[in-house]
């Protein structure tokens, strides 16, 4: 029998995009009910799905590959009590689902003998029919070589890896997988969720459990009270689900719903990307990390033995790993922050302080419109940070990156814009180059038109200098992009 799965669900189970579904489902190839879609459909659709072809059984091939991986098994699977729960729970459908079988065998076993009862005292044409019509029934039955419900039997499985969550009242959903805490699960899948410390500490996670069971994995001191436990309220920073569930969570709309903050970070490493371009890594204390949207800057400081010294960038990295964030700093001989970390003056290890998160430069809420993004040089940085948040909320199918450069070597990421060009169909990269910042400007958006005629329909976010955005921006404008599907950011 087909079972019904979510949108969400689905696409996880089959490999594509959401989007890829809803668009089939507008389209009219692929039934919908009340937002849920049946395995049956899905298997008449993706006839050569396999189970060793879904994102579950990948996963347990590399646990087993890499059986002594410790860190792959903890991110892969649950625990053992976790998952012998889980189990557990799938062993009582299925007994359930023998019980009623069990029935229907009595059942039919009964109406056999019955039958023969009834003809025996009184044989008649109609009941020797019905008799047969049992008989082969019976024979069907048991000897069926009807396809197995692939989708089916691998959401089954799915079920053992990972817990799926909705979020209301926002309707979001994600998967909880391994060990992970459900505010990392949040946060891995693009969701920006309240928290504070992600250590047990502050209780901004705190949420309410509206259906489903959690089990907490890491302790806290934060205090719950006594009525907040009856109502079903946890920190999502120390619990993982024992089975699906349904929260109510706080989640940030807007850059205004994230307040400002001051971090202590250290210097992981300083690596360049080119001769002019240093990747600054920077990790947070576990009890005190940087909540932040996508796309957003900081402000980060150096004390020096001549005073401090501060600059404003841009990070460069997904607010899903909240402790690590990334910088993509350009040589500036008037930048005296860029010009310390240039010189070796800023090492591994040593303290920066982080203010922030400063800006709107972030993605459309609820926006499902194709997506373009016109950077130059450095302004690729927070770029990046967008598209690695669209792609991890599923935002859009069709992405196309035009990047250009006012150096021969200032593509300094383009291995990563391949990258994603060859993982996912509809993600275009076009790498421009131009002598200043204002010709490229120009010479963005006229590759981006050639690439994309259609460009009113698209969100598109434009990143570099002022000379370079102005230029860019006028282009679009031009180009027919209304002001409300254009954001742009200049430093």
């Amino acid at each position: 029998m087909a079972q019904l799965l979510t949108v969400s669900r689905a696409a996880h189970l089959i490999g594509v995009s959401r989007g890829s579904l809803q668009e089939k489902i507008g389209s009219g190839d692929l039934p919908s009910f009340d937002g849920m879609v049946s395995t049956e459909d899905l298997t008449r659709l993706f006839p050569d799905i396999r189970l060793e072809d879904s994102g579950a059984f990948e996963r347990i091939t590399k646990i087993r590959e890499e059986a002594f991986g410790k860190r792959v098994r903890e991110r892969v699977l649950p625990n053992q009590e976790i998952l012998a729960q889980r189990l557990a729970a799938q062993g009582e459908e299925l007994e359930d689902v023998r019980r009623h079988l069990a029935h229907y065998h009595d059942l039919i076993e009964a109406l056999r003998e019955r039958i023969d009862f009834m003809a025996g005292e009184s044989p008649s044409e109609q009941l020797l029919t019905l008799a047969d019509f049992v008989d082969d029934g019976l024979a069907s039955v048991l000897g069926s070589e009807d396809p197995v419900d692939t989708v089916a039997v691998m959401d089954d499985m799915m079920r053992v890896v990972a817990a799926h969550v909705t979020v209301k009242p926002s309707g979001r959903e994600f998967f909880v997988e391994g060990n992970e805490t459900v505010l990392k699960a949040a946060l891995r899948a693009g969701l920006a969720p309240s928290y504070g410390c992600g250590n047990g500490n502050c209780g901004l996670c705190k949420a309410r459990v509206v259906s489903g069971k959690l089990r907490q994995i890491h302790h806290t001191d934060y205090p719950l009270s006594t009525v907040e436990r009856d109502r079903g309220y946890a920190l999502l920073c120390s619990h993982t689900p024992v089975s699906d569930i349904v929260i109510e969570m706080l989640e940030a709309n807007s850059a205004e719903d994230i307040p400002e903050q001051h971090v202590v970070a250290k210097v992981k490493s300083a690596t360049p990307l080119d001769t002019e371009i240093m990747l600054l890594h920077l990790q947070t204390p576990r009890t005190n990390r940087l909540r932040f949207l996508a796309g957003q800057s900081v402000t980060l400081g150096v004390t020096g033995s001549s005073g401090e010294f501060r600059a404003e960038y841009p990070v460069g990295s997904c607010p899903c790993d909240d402790r690590n964030l990334l910088f993509h700093v350009r040589r500036d001989a008037g930048d005296e922050f860029a010009s310390r970390l240039f010189d070796g003056a800023v090492k591994n290890g040593d303290a920066v302080s982080v203010w922030g998160p400063w800006g709107d430069f972030v993605l459309r809420k609820d926006s499902t419109r194709p997506i373009v993004f016109v950077a130059c040089d450095t302004g690729f940085a927070p770029l990046k940070s967008l598209v690695e948040h669209a792609l991890a909320i599923d935002a859009t199918d069709t992405m196309v990156m035009a990047w250009a450069a006012t150096r021969p070597d200032g593509h300094y990421l383009a291995n990563q814009c391949r990258a994603w060009a060859e993982a996912f169909d509809r993600f275009r990269y076009l790498p421009l180059q131009a002598a200043d910042p204002a010709a490229a400007g120009v010479a963005a958006v006229r590759g981006v038109v050639a690439e994309v005629p259609n460009l009113a329909d698209f969100d598109v976010y434009v990143a570099g200098s002022a000379a370079f955005t102005d230029a860019a921006v006028n282009a679009l404008r031009a180009a027919g992009v209304a002001d409300s599907n254009l954001s742009s950011i200049a430093y």
